[in-house]
């Protein structure tokens, strides 16, 4: 795809795309609002060397973390496998920058759609290294023979690629027996530190994105003498201090080693002295954890709901579940952890809608989260959803949801748009009126499309429709692009061509 326009310049190293940005700013009086629609001149500028990056998982071994380094192995080397089904060719189903679509324009009456990751130029997921941490000493190959997750007769025939790849070891879990010894956080800090920089340099890579997907941990008890400031936050990293979890070390031994970190999971990770130690570093974090069955239904039928006028009064969902993820989630303080994440996910469509919701008090629907430990329905987590509406004259409407999730294969290709999306952006910078580029916020909101509890900076409001979300990251790629954001009217189309041409 080439774009033909004033409005873009490319040459071997940069694509410069140059926006005028529409908006309304609003002002109140009274009980009257007066709309001011403005424009503001944005340029993005795109670096379009692909880099060679690499990807450090924390949980490597689990079922994620295998899951998705055999999924792409298999894709790579195009691996077919046999099961009951039949013969099954390799894909990157479920990932939204390999196998979904971006409308591009129209020819003649025809719409153009072309993959997402043809718009910009992207790292090609095949081309990642991978490496990471494990508190389980198991090679990757018997790790994924252990979560149960992908078809018998792959997994053999992965078995030679994936023998060679060995962990480095973590610090936490109960079948821990890959850990970094002792209680000495600030020697973990070291140790993980000198595991990214070796790591780097032995892979010869340009870059390296860490991601966490090992277990959820309970939330720390956020204090800002403690995790207020990257200099306290070090600190109390250096006197051990027991509210400074793990996954936080790792989050600030990326950050000090120049690297991005996504955090997977539902805890308080990203706490304020991680996003300055981010910033400091020019770095991104993102987070909190992975969106990819319950939550994203749920957001689409509340959207839906809300959008048609009709008030959802109750939310009852109901989880089970046999991965080692639900056997985590069996404990309480990390159940605590993942109910919040799952509870706030409709919080802002429901605001939105002041005619159903004029009050506090009628925001506070009942929602109910339950999750519970199967360890017989293995992989295949269970979701049971009721959705209780009132509509016209207080009559109401129920849905009944039933949805078995295969968690891991949902989960693999998000982990790989994540880590794609994030390098694509670091590699963006944008400026606003002729001011100088800089780079997106630290706290890389961008990617709340994959996320259940999107993290976003200190006064920018947080978005949770699904759509809404697609429609920013579509737009983003295509305004960098230099390509026209649709806005679907079609008036190209409901006036035929040739009129619309005159």
């Amino acid at each position: 795809m080439k774009v033909q326009s004033t409005t873009t310049q490319q040459d071997d190293h940069f694509l410069i795309s140059n926006y005028d940005y529409k908006s309304t700013n609003i002002e109140k009086n009274g009980d009257k609002y007066i709309a001011k629609p403005q424009i503001t001149n944005f340029k993005f500028k795109t670096d379009t060397r692909i880099p060679k990056v690499g990807v450090m998982l924390v949980g490597w071994g689990g079922n994620n973390g295998t899951t998705l380094t055999g999924g792409i192995l298999a894709n790579k080397f195009n691996i077919t496998w046999n099961s009951r089904r039949g013969t099954h060719q390799p894909n990157f189903y479920g990932s939204l920058t390999q196998s979904s679509v971006i409308k591009i324009g129209t020819c003649n009456t025809e719409e153009v759609f072309v993959p997402f990751k043809d718009v910009l130029p992207m790292v090609n997921p095949c081309d990642i290294v991978f490496g990471g941490w494990d508190i389980s000493s198991l090679n990757l190959a018997d790790a994924m023979s252990r979560a149960q997750v992908v078809e018998y007769d792959l997994q053999q025939k992965l078995r030679p690629y994936l023998e060679k790849l060995d962990f480095i070891a973590a610090n936490q879990g109960d079948r821990a027996d890959n850990v970094i010894p002792g209680n000495n956080k600030l020697e973990h800090l070291n140790i993980i530190r000198k595991n990214i920089a070796d790591f780097k340099q032995q892979n010869n890579l340009d870059k390296v994105i860490l991601l966490w997907t090992a277990n959820t941990e309970r939330f720390c008890v956020e204090d800002p003498n403690i995790h207020g400031t990257a200099e306290k936050l070090l600190k109390s990293i250096e006197s051990s201090h027991p509210e400074i979890s793990a996954s936080t070390i790792f989050a600030c031994a990326a950050c000090l080693e120049g690297c991005s970190f996504i955090n997977g999971s539902p805890q308080n990770t990203i706490v304020p002295g991680v996003i300055e130690l981010a910033e400091k570093a020019g770095v991104f974090v993102a987070g909190d954890d992975f969106k990819t069955g319950q939550t994203k239904f749920k957001t689409c039928l509340v959207e839906y709901l809300v959008g048609a006028g009709i008030k959802p009064k109750a939310i009852i969902s109901y989880n089970h579940l046999g991965n080692n993820d639900g056997k985590n989630l069996s404990q309480e303080s990390c159940f605590k952890s993942k109910e919040r994440s799952k509870k706030t996910c409709v919080d802002d469509i429901l605001e939105s809608n002041k005619v159903l919701y004029p009050t506090e008090e009628e925001l506070n629907i009942d929602h109910t989260i339950v999750i519970k430990y199967c360890p017989e329905t293995g992989d295949s987590k269970k979701a049971m959803d009721e959705y209780i509406a009132e509509i016209f004259l207080g009559g109401r409407q129920t849905f009944a949801v039933y949805n078995v999730c295969e968690d891991s294969l949902l989960a693999a290709p998000l982990i790989m748009d994540l880590l794609l999306l994030c390098e694509l952006f670091e590699r963006i910078q944008f400026s606003k009126d002729s001011s100088e580029y800089q780079r997106f916020d630290t706290v890389l909101s961008w990617l709340s499309y994959l996320m259940k509890a999107p993290k976003s900076e200190s006064g920018i409001t947080t978005i949770n429709s699904l759509s809404r979300q697609r429609a920013m990251l579509e737009n983003l790629v295509k305004v960098c692009a230099g390509l026209t954001i649709d806005d679907n009217l079609r008036l190209e189309v409901r006036y035929g061509a040739s009129r619309f041409q005159q």
